[in-house]
């Protein structure tokens, strides 16, 4: 029996109910070249026309797809293709309500369950060669099965999908555009950034894989190595991660230059916006780079359903200038936008570096402090995809009482209260130094928003991991918390907190470890704030 998720299944079920689909046939399609499925009874004489197909992948595998053409397509006449791999465990439906709008304004849309997930044929590849060739054979399909111009080629997704999309514009020169939502460039400094496991993610996407597919043997030893923290297999888990990043693509990429659309959340907890910003910057052609406030996939999945969403427009405009060559203005704006988490609206920038151009303050971190580590002093960072989800609709970050923070496990400087409000923009850095007591360790840094009353609201964090150390000597560390938009209003102080214990992450602290952060005359320790221009 079909292994499914409750997520997949509603996400499912839902989008069927949009399109006017039985729930049957959201979770399953028919065999190759099927009558259409029975329109609405108040469907439109002219909508576009939907079949579902068996489409041929690599290596012999079938994937299950289906196909959107404009209605009334004209004998002999092509369209521009947009192809739609599907996102981690979800089917072949995840995509019909936003195809059915691109084919509504004269696309030809192929979208399919990506390979060893549902019904598609073949293992869980993770990005790999077999997913990348997949793209392939289903333009070669549609070039041969539908009206698509070869010239005018398309690809796009959310989350898996835009992994999958992006890796694909390095290796088929046929395509022109991609639209990449919540996706990664890079996939170690995602979910493996500061040499920390990020625990939750990739637990999630591994029972996601489980419930809804077939992982492959290398992935399944990947994923024990990983969550079983396995140091001695780590550079094969780091060399695995990198033929799977884009970024390490990233000349092929510009060689191809197709134009590319890089959507995100700040909240992200399965791909932070910090390796998109970099990936963003190395780009040469066509680019556009959107951030909002949410978690993973929160900022488009409105419009999975129909909803209005800005990211979805967004990215119908991308198509539209560089598959369709319609003058609509995206290419002549501002190609970095960002919303604050603490307003609705939009800043444009010239590119990522702009973002926080209004310079940095710096918080001193100058008294010495030591924490003792294995214990959650009540500092983190939420819980995967709720906590940021809150924070994108309500505007409620975690928060803690900074001053009832226990010290022994907390180690916390403040600011002075700001006259002025601190429009922080961009990628806080921390500069410390660290003396350990054993040889491995974690420990997680956050930036909060404190109030009059001492409540800290959670601006940004990062994890950081260190093995092979002298114990009792000091040494450096350099980290960037992930990016973020977030405005801290007059009269309150900025505060960073340290402690070694966060659900979102696996911590490597023996047992009676204590960790002691300092702050040498010769090097100074502090925390760099990048700021808007006023």
């Amino acid at each position: 029996m079909q292994r499914t998720t409750t997520a997949a299944a509603v996400a499912a079920l839902l989008a069927a109910a949009a399109l006017g689909l039985a729930p049957h046939q959201a979770q399953a399609a028919p065999a190759a070249a099927a009558a259409p499925a029975p329109a609405p009874a108040n469907a439109h004489a002219a909508s576009p026309e939907l079949r579902f197909h068996d489409i041929p992948g690599s290596g012999g595998i079938t994937l299950k797809g289906n196909v959107f053409t404009p209605a009334g397509a004209e004998p002999g006449r092509t369209y521009p293709l947009i192809v739609l791999p599907t996102s981690w465990g979800l089917p072949q439906i995840e995509y019909v309500v936003q195809a059915r709008k691109l084919a509504d304004a004269g696309y030809v849309v192929v979208s399919y369950t990506s390979r060893g997930f549902w019904l598609s044929g073949g293992q869980i590849e993770v990005a790999g060669p077999p997913d990348v060739a997949d793209v392939s054979a289903v333009i070669d399909w549609a070039l041969a099965h539908t009206p698509a111009d070869p010239g005018r080629i398309g690809l796009g997704g959310v989350s898996y999908g835009a992994g999958i999309s992006l890796m694909a514009s390095a290796h088929d020169s046929r395509i022109k555009a991609v639209v990449a939502m919540s996706g990664w460039a890079d996939l170690i400094e995602s979910i493996y950034s500061g040499r920390t496991q990020h625990l939750q993610a990739a637990g999630m996407l591994g029972a996601a894989g489980y419930l809804t597919g077939r992982p492959g043997t290398e992935l399944q030893r990947i994923l024990g190595d990983f969550l079983g923290s396995k140091l001695e297999n780590e550079q094969a888990m780091i060399d695995w991660g990198r033929t799977r990043s884009p970024a390490a693509q990233l000349d092929r990429i510009n060689a191809n230059g197709a134009a590319v659309f890089l959507g995100n959340a700040w909240g992200d907890t399965i791909f932070p916006p910090n390796q998109y910003a970099k990936f963003y910057e190395g780009l040469t052609g066509p680019k556009r780079l959107e951030f909002r406030p949410g978690d993973h996939a929160t900022a488009e999945g409105t419009g999975l359903l129909g909803l209005p969403n800005d990211t979805w427009t967004s990215a119908h405009r991308w198509f539209d200038r560089y598959l369709k060559g319609e003058r609509n203005g995206i290419d002549t704006e501002a190609p970095v936008q960002i919303k604050s988490r603490s307003d609705a609206g939009y800043e444009g920038y010239a590119d990522w570096r702009a973002v926080g151009a209004g310079g940095s303050e710096r918080l001193a971190l100058a008294d010495s402090q030591r924490v003792y580590a294995n214990v959650d002093s009540g500092a983190n960072g939420g819980i995967l995809l709720l906590t940021n989800l809150l924070d994108q609709f309500l505007k409620t970050p975690p928060a803690v009482s900074v001053p009832l923070l226990p010290r022994a496990f907390a180690a916390v400087w403040q600011s002075e209260r700001h006259t002025e409000a601190r429009r922080v923009r961009g990628t806080v850095r921390l500069h410390t130094t660290v003396t350990p007591t054993k040889g491995d360790g974690t420990f997680v840094a956050y930036l909060y928003d404190v109030g009059p009353l001492g409540v800290g609201k959670l601006v940004s964090n990062a994890p950081y991991t260190f093995h092979g150390k002298t114990p009792n000597q000091s040494f450096g560390v350099d980290l960037e918390l992930f990016s973020t938009a977030y405005d801290v209003p007059a009269g309150h102080r900025l505060a960073l907190v340290v402690d070694t214990v966060d659900p979102l992450y696996i911590e490597h602290n023996p047992s009676g470890a204590q960790l002691t952060f300092s702050s040498p005359r010769t090097d100074p320790s502090y925390v760099s704030v990048p700021l808007r221009e006023q």
